[in-house]
């Protein structure tokens, strides 16, 4: 029997799964909650705190900036690589990586930037002989300047053997990410693991879904960005009652299927109600990381416009969603400018349908001052009012 979640409880349980829904204050665990989100995302736009800052802080606003950079290059829990993006990843997970590794080495081989042997000696030479580099390091130029992927062939072979899991992440220095050995940086004991492939998609599979806590095979794949659809609807195949069927409620009144834990019913009855606060969440958030979804259960319809022409945008450059409760209820555009000690609200709009309320007002004055905390302003200055 089909299991029917309606739009109200699936998005109770989505909230709690990405944990917003309690207030973002008490102990700070920044390995916890990368742990329990699977990973977080980089990006390299600061126009307040860069997203995987930001994301960190919105669980628990006694994080600050310094102290993912500590855990990836001093504490060695946590490394990067790509998922659906370059992300920061817990490296207790390190041992079933390595199906992510051969897929990127597949995939980015149809571009020859494995072609030159020489070079790709060369570069790991300098690296095995003075330690971790950046690309700035080296001094190749740009041969092709029309071609697809218009980089300078030394950081085509950093990418490649960093991609392929021949190097990994040192550290980074004002977001500048400086290569080593990965033999260097990862622990020997996870590094020396391996696992069958088939217990490597199933780990990928069922930690995706864990953390979904229910979704379809595309959006299960998509989750690590590591499996195709086509192979997750195989693997669920051999679940039996591993997994159940569920509908779901879409914030428009339609159902849709999906796969769900064997034990969605207990997630149901734990799942705590979203707090009351008013939240500012990163574009980039993994709440809202996934916009189909996003707009499936929401009904809210976001996209981030940085690659827009200015006179096309309907928003804004970076426009950030605010979330109160279980509801969007509007969008601003902040940037911090640190060397004036401001935060500035560039523009800000309700949601159609949002009767922007003096208590919803003083909700958003909280969170943003908070938000200033976070990157060491001291003054809120609305521009746009």
């Amino acid at each position: 029997m089909t299991l029917k979640i309606n739009n109200r409880d699936a998005r109770r349980l989505w909230i709690d799964a990405q944990g917003l829904s309690k207030a973002p204050v008490g102990p700070l665990d920044v390995l916890g909650t990368i742990k329990a989100l699977g990973f977080v995302q980089l990006d390299t736009i600061r126009m307040v705190s860069r997203a995987h800052h930001h994301i960190l802080w919105s669980r628990n606003q006694n994080y600050r900036e310094p102290m993912l950079w500590k855990m990836l290059a001093e504490d060695r829990t946590v490394f990067e690589h790509f998922t659906h993006d370059a992300s920061i990843l817990p490296m207790s997970i390190y041992p079933v990586w390595g199906w992510q590794f051969l897929r990127m080495q597949q995939k980015i081989r149809k571009y020859n930037w494995h072609k030159d042997k020489a070079l790709l000696a060369r570069v790991k030479d300098r690296i095995t002989a003075e330690g971790p580099l950046s690309t700035h390091a080296f001094d190749t130029t740009v041969t092709d300047k029309g071609a697809m992927w218009n980089r300078p062939p030394h950081k085509l072979a950093l990418d490649y053997m960093w991609y392929a899991g021949q190097l990994a992440t040192s550290h980074r220095e004002n977001f500048k990410k400086f290569y080593d050995l990965s033999e260097r940086v990862i622990p020997k004991d996870l590094r020396c693991q391996t696992m069958t492939d088939a217990n490597q998609l199933d780990w990928l599979c069922r930690e995706a879904l864990s953390r979904l806590v229910f979704g379809a095979p595309a959006e299960i794949g998509k989750f690590w960005g590591a499996a195709s659809a086509k192979e997750v609807t195989a693997w669920a195949k051999t679940q039996g009652i591993k997994l159940q069927n569920v509908e779901i409620e879409c914030a428009d009144g339609r159902w849709t299927k999906a796969l769900a834990p064997a034990d969605i019913e207990g997630h149901l009855q734990a799942a705590r109600p979203p707090t009351s606060r008013l939240r500012i969440l990163n574009p980039f958030d993994p709440l809202i990381r996934d916009r189909v979804r996003l707009k499936r259960l929401f009904g809210f319809d976001y996209k981030i416009e940085i690659f827009v022409p200015a006179a096309k945008r309907k928003w804004g450059y970076y426009v950030y969603p605010l979330l109160e409760g279980a509801r969007f209820v509007g969008r601003i555009e902040v940037r911090a400018m640190r060397k004036h000690d401001q935060l500035q609200i560039l523009q800000f709009w309700p949601e159609p349908g949002v009767m922007w309320t003096q208590n919803k007002q003083d909700k958003l004055n909280a969170e943003l001052s908070r938000l200033s905390r976070l990157v060491g302003v001291s003054q809120v200055d609305w521009k746009c009012a």
